[in-house]
């Protein structure tokens, strides 16, 4: 009989802190230590997340194999050191990254303590993985590819920003990178910065902002980031702060900090810097075009001269520059390549994943199983917690069958209501994919304004995504290519557009996801389409200004803190009066 094999992995002392397990080849759970903490992008040590998963697994600490870590302190040590000593790196900088460096590793200490054990008492063995590695892994192994190119884009880890690679069968391997200080996602942030948008994980809204702009300041962009022969990228060393002051990167309470990037040169050349909360501008708007252009441009230079090197027709991307959903749904287009694939997780949390993956493949176990591809491994709401939430309610409040559920809903969403939707398991990734979602009706022209005012709050210019049935997708995007994780931004057909006008972007565009049968969700959508002969609904995830929901409490105190007007947990409804 074989003996089972419990792997651990983890993304520590990093934004997005995260954990996962696996038993063997088999991924039982996956989740973000925000969910837990209630954080946005919580960093440190994913002590809540790793008791998620012990307890998933039904096992304690001491019966862990594997921990992987999805850092590696020795990894680039040289060039480390070699950097520091030749371009005057502040003193500070090299401290607080020792200091980083020194909590990696000691990771077995912690976590020895976390669940009161002797360090002595474990068995596991600590694996380090280098971080690109990891972003690597995590997109081949889960994807259906017997062979790809690899390519990991972000800002920075183990002193790198890119890695390239091939992946085949259940082996990797690594072609080239590109070291610090030469980053594209430093370059974004640093954007994001500029624009006023100052918070950890803010990018995404410089890719919202850009549609209503215009390319204006691309040629003045170039004076500070440049495609190189070797098929990465450079930046101009005078206009970035990194450069000489280290990335200054801090988590006080759990919440992750970037400092300033940028210099007062890049204030010069540009002379629109955006600060506090004042209102944005068309030149705003035209720099952000600029900004999601040339990030374009650099992204499909890097994948070209990856296909140049390997004569693949199929990419795995990963890193948190592959969250740019606008730049992947055009990769295909404007590369040599025929076939993404972008994992569920493909920031820094899905790191985690990865680092497990290559532990297993270590350990002689075939990391190809593709439970790691699903989406869905998160905290699953008992019938315990959701009964207690129906006796302590003052709405109204009612258990249906199957069937009746879903005629429910769909109707409901048909006359106008915005419904917090719970069922299952929890996504792992930044995307609520109709586990955790507030839906709508998508035919509204009002569906934004009314969810910014009834429950999101948030800027007018950032766009809510379709989910679409994939049987249908060809009709309304113009394209079979599958979506599943809304990792991709496509075109609308035009006449589509007044169809479905919530998520229409103002370019024409949607970030979408293709829904497919197996799921509730995929039945709710096919009972919306036989009542309004629209193939889609409106979904965002389902939070106000905070992590998506985890448990069913959560989405109830959103329910009654908002003015949503129905919550589905499982197969209960509560509605207002």
């Amino acid at each position: 009989m074989t003996k089972t094999i419990y792997t651990l992995g983890l993304n520590a002392f990093h934004g997005d802190a995260s954990a996962c397990i696996f038993k063997n080849d088999e991924l039982i759970c996956a989740s973000e230590e925000e969910r837990f903490r209630r954080i946005k992008h919580w960093a440190g040590f994913p002590s809540q997340a790793i008791a998620f998963c012990l307890k998933e697994a039904g096992i304690s600490a001491a019966e862990v194999d594997f921990i992987a870590v999805s850092r590696d302190p020795k990894a680039n040590k040289n060039k480390k050191i070699w950097y520091a000593l030749t371009k005057g790196v502040s003193l500070k900088a090299i401290k607080d990254r020792l200091k980083n460096k020194g909590q990696i590793s000691d990771i077995l200490a912690l976590f020895a303590e976390a669940f009161q054990f002797e360090k002595s008492a474990l068995k596991a063995e600590l694996v380090n993985v280098e971080h690109h590695l990891s972003h690597l892994a995590s997109a081949f192994y889960p994807s259906a590819y017997d062979k790809a190119a690899l390519l990991s884009i972000d800002g920075f880890g183990d002193f790198s920003s890119c890695m390239t690679g091939t992946g085949e069968g259940n082996k990797i391997t690594t072609h080239s990178q590109l070291n610090y200080p030469h980053s594209l996602g430093v370059f974004y942030t640093a954007c994001t910065q500029y624009l006023g948008f100052p918070h950890y994980g803010d990018e995404y809204k410089v890719m919202g902002l850009a549609p209503y702009g215009k390319p204006r300041y691309v040629e003045a962009l170039k004076n500070i980031i440049q495609p190189s022969k070797d098929g990465f990228i450079r930046l101009n060393p005078a206009y970035f702060s990194h450069v000489k002051q280290g990335v200054k990167m801090a988590w006080d309470g759990g919440q992750p900090h970037v400092g300033k990037l940028y210099t007062n040169a890049f204030e010069k050349l540009f002379g629109i810097e955006r600060t506090g909360k004042t209102d944005l501008t068309q030149a705003h708007f035209d720099f952000a075009a600029s900004v999601q252009r040339i990030t374009e441009e650099m992204i499909f230079h890097m994948a070209e001269a990856l296909h140049e090197k390997t004569g693949l027709k199929k990419l795995c991307l990963a890193g948190g520059v592959a969250q740019n959903s606008v730049a992947n749904g055009k990769l295909i287009a404007n590369t040599s390549f025929e076939e993404l694939f972008v994992p569920p997780a493909g920031h820094d949390a899905g790191t985690a994943i990865g680092a497990a993956l290559v532990a297993l493949h270590k350990n002689g176990i075939n990391p190809r199983h593709r439970s790691a591809a699903s989406p869905y491994t998160g905290y699953q709401a008992g019938e315990n917690e959701v009964k207690e939430i129906a006796e302590h309610n003052p709405f109204t409040t009612n258990t249906y069958d199957h069937s009746t559920l879903l005629d429910t809903v769909a109707e409901a969403l048909v006359n106008g209501a915005v419904v917090g939707w719970y069922q299952g398991r929890a996504e792992f990734g930044p995307r609520a994919l109709g586990h955790r979602s507030i839906i709508v009706d998508p035919r509204r022209t009002d569906a934004k304004d009314l969810l910014n005012a009834k429950i999101k709050r948030r800027e007018s210019f950032r766009p809510f995504a379709p989910s679409i049935l994939a049987e249908y997708q060809h009709e309304y995007f113009g394209t079979n290519t599958q979506v599943p994780y809304m990792e991709k931004v496509f075109p609308i057909v035009p006449e589509k557009h007044k169809v479905i006008p919530a998520v229409t972007h103002v370019d024409g565009t949607g970030r979408l996801q293709s829904v497919h049968p197996g799921d509730i969700y995929h039945e709710l959508i096919t009972k919306f389409y036989e009542l309004t002969g629209v193939p889609v609904l409106l979904n965002t995830s389902f939070n106000e200004n905070e992590p998506i929901v985890n448990t069913a409490q959560e989405a109830y105190a959103c329910f009654e803190r908002t003015q949503m007007d129905m919550l589905v947990l499982n197969n209960m409804v509560i509605t207002r009066a």
